[in-house]
Formats: C-alpha cells, structure tokens, sequence
C-alpha cells in the first residue's frame, strides 16, 4: 500500500510528496522501516528498496509484520541528482527533527521523523558522495554503541564505526531517531552517483538476516553469508589527506588491509608527466575509504585507515 506522509504545494500548481510502501503480513506487530533518497545523488538505497520490495511481493507468506520503504526523503534532490534540497541550499541530512511551523523543508523532516517514530528498527541507507568510495559499513554514536553494535554486526557488512560523540552531528535523522529510542543504523556504501550491485545484495541480504533475529522473517538465512564485520572504535582511524594538487592514479580498492609504508596511489602532473607526491601508508591497517574522483587539491581526503596497532 502507497501513502503519502508528506504534501506540500510548489508554486506553480503541482506538490512536494514523500511517500512510502507498507507490506504487511501476518498478525506479527514487529515494524521495520528502510530509509534513503536523503542525499539526491546516493542511489545505492535505491536499488536495496527495490531488491527489498520485489523479494517481499514474492514471498510474502514469509513475512510475519511490517515492513515500511520510504525511497526518495528528497525527492526534488534526485529528480535533479543534487545532494541537497533544490532551490533551499540546504542538506537534508542536517534539519531533524525538523520544525512543524519551519520552512517547507523543516517541516517535511518533521512528519518524517514522526512517521518513523516506533518503528522496531530503521535502516538509513546512504552511500558516499562523488569523490570517495566506502567499503559497506555501518556508522554509530558511541551514545548507542551498546544497543546499536550487535545489530550492526549482523548486517553483513564490512566495518562498522562508532564514532565519539563530538563527530556525530546532533541534526541527522539517525540521532533524531535514536535519541526518542527508536533504533536507527546508518549504512554507508559505494560511491555517488553509481550503484554497486554486489554491495546492494549484500546488504539486502542483511536487512532479512536482522528482520529473522527480530522474529518477523520466517525465511531461511544461510549463516555462512553473513560477514563478520571489523568494529572500529574510539580515534582509531588515520586520514590521508593530499599534500599537493594534481590527478591521482591508484590500483587499490578501499576493503583491503594496507602496511605501514605502503604506496596508496600517486599524485601525478599529465602535463609533464611527472610524479608530484606519493601517497603512503603511515600504518597499518584496514582501508575502508578511498579516493575515488581523480582530481585533488591540496588537503583533498585521500583515504581512511583503521589502524590495526597503535
């Protein structure tokens, strides 16, 4: 079933909608909501929606409650392949638990927030932007790494990151959420603009493996699947940022481990054909972050390590 949670008229006699699918079976009270479209040029939750929908329709006498997909949070954003919110410069991702006598924005963030009050559990799926490609992997607020870690382990991820306090903005829908205690996990994968098919299954894969453990999914879920992910926490984490500006050229995919002293890619200048700077490993560790657009500044992120010792 199709509803619209939230209508808005524009200007020149059409609307704003954001609206979600209800699947339901059974007679289980268990609601789980999977959430993306909030940054306009991140399409990898689009294609889990889809993955998500279509197994559901053809087996729904497997499923024992609600499931609730909601695909496009900013929907002007992906019609135009904008990361924000056309025409209002804003980020949606940073205006929860938006304002009921807001700005159109402020008060569509706040039925959304409303709608998904209660839920079980919320899925927030994003992917990277333009410029890095993620290993798939789960971020948390150390405020909610108790209760939240052990749901993110058995998601069939690659990583899952708690990060301090300090670094979680307060004004994403995932702290909103978390904060009236309805459990939100942040998946973050891919790259901007572009839909990696292997990561989307997996995490697919994953979203029914956490909806079997909450008792709502009687379909069989072949264990050995499930990826143990590495769990980061506190500021172990090293950031490799250029030191000049030039094309990087680099034969590594992020999701590998790396040495200390290891040659990550090169900076390079085409004009002479020569080598700028030389982007180096200072640990070791596990690299869940890379560059992906080739054009870098100086201070551009390079990459993100997770050191394995300190």
């Amino acid at each position: 079933m199709i509803k619209t949670i939230v209508s808005t008229a524009l200007p020149i006699n059409e609307r704003f909608a954001i609206r979600k699918n209800i699947i339901k079976n059974g007679k289980g009270n268990r609601r789980v909501c999977i959430v993306t479209g909030t940054h306009g040029d991140e399409l990898e939750g689009q294609m889990v929606c889809y993955l998500v929908a279509k197994y559901l329709n053809e087996h729904i006498d497997l499923l024992d409650g609600t499931v609730e997909i909601y695909p496009a949070l900013n929907p002007l954003g992906i019609d135009t392949i904008q990361r924000g919110i056309p025409n209002f410069d804003l980020d949606m991702n940073r205006i929860f638990p938006g304002n009921p006598n807001g700005t159109m924005a402020e008060q569509a963030a706040h039925l959304i927030v409303e709608d998904l009050k209660g839920a079980d559990l919320v899925f927030d799926i994003h992917s990277s932007n333009l410029y890095l490609r993620e290993t798939p992997q789960v971020r948390i607020n150390v405020l909610n790494e108790k209760e939240l870690v052990p749901l993110a382990q058995r998601l069939n991820i690659d990583f899952v990151w708690v990060h301090d306090a300090a670094t979680v903005l307060e004004s994403t829908l995932a702290h909103s959420l978390n904060s009236t205690g309805t459990k939100c996990l942040v998946a973050e994968l891919g790259v901007g603009q572009r839909i990696n098919h292997k990561m989307c299954n997996r995490l697919t894969l994953g979203i029914f493996n956490l909806m079997k453990d909450l008792g709502m999914w009687k379909g069989e879920i072949q264990q050995s699947l499930i990826s143990n992910p590495i769990v980061c926490k506190g500021d172990n984490v090293e950031f490799l940022n250029a030191a000049t500006s030039g094309i990087f050229i680099t034969e590594l995919k992020c999701g590998v481990v790396v040495a200390e002293g290891e040659e990550i890619g090169q900076i390079v200048e085409p004009m002479t054909g020569t080598v700028l700077s030389r982007v180096i490993s200072p640990v070791e560790g596990y690299m869940f972050t890379i560059r992906a657009y080739p054009i870098v500044y100086e201070g551009s992120l390079m990459a993100r390590i997770f050191r394995i010792r300190n």
